[in-house]
């Protein structure tokens, strides 16, 4: 059992936001192998289903960014999983537009959710796929940055970054992390 949990801040003002590609993400997991989002549990949106055979629970945490680590927690200790079957996907403002990072464990960096969620776990050692959204423009707020929308030529960048990072959860959670990261790291 894996838990994949995408990041990002629910409400509809925050829909196409950059801090929303978790979401975004999840979204597409959830079209792709047919996993409904339907039940509201453990302050998330969540979905069980499978990849590859494997069973999967989808969630997007209804805490807001800055407490994912309160969802997260709940959501590990109901399905009593190891950290290292927790997916967490995430914008990246340290990665350039468009580039999707898979890694086994790290830091949380300038990331609040994921700074929350390691706090929350006391680990740092769990799979993470940042992708990128591109620093924030010189001079530019990072949370004003991080909370506006893309641009109409910045959306078919992001929406192939997270097409990549869907299969890039294929693989961690069908083939393993350095499977996932030879393959789809770039």
């Amino acid at each position: 059992m894996y838990i994949i949990a995408g990041l990002g801040n629910p409400g509809t003002q925050y829909s196409d936001t950059r801090h929303n590609a978790g979401f975004m993400t999840i979204d597409m997991i959830s079209r792709e192998f047919g996993i409904k989002m339907n039940r509201i549990k453990y302050k998330a949106v969540i979905g069980e289903g499978t990849i590859g055979g494997q069973g999967v629970v989808l969630a997007k945490p209804q805490t807001y960014m800055n407490l994912s680590g309160l969802s997260i927690l709940d959501l590990v200790s109901a399905y009593k999983i190891e950290p290292s079957k927790l997916i967490v996907i995430y914008d990246d403002v340290d990665l350039n537009l468009g580039v999707v990072r898979i890694r086994p464990s790290g830091s949380a960096g300038t990331h609040n959710g994921m700074r929350s969620i390691i706090y929350q776990l006391q680990t740092e050692d769990f799979p993470r796929v940042r992708l990128g959204i591109g620093p924030a423009p010189e001079g530019e707020d990072l949370a004003g940055f991080v909370l506006s929308p893309f641009s109409e030529e910045e959306i078919p960048v992001i929406l192939e970054a997270c097409k990549r990072a869907v299969k890039g959860v294929e693989a961690i959670v069908t083939r393993g992390i350095q499977e996932a990261m030879s393959r789809y790291n770039g």
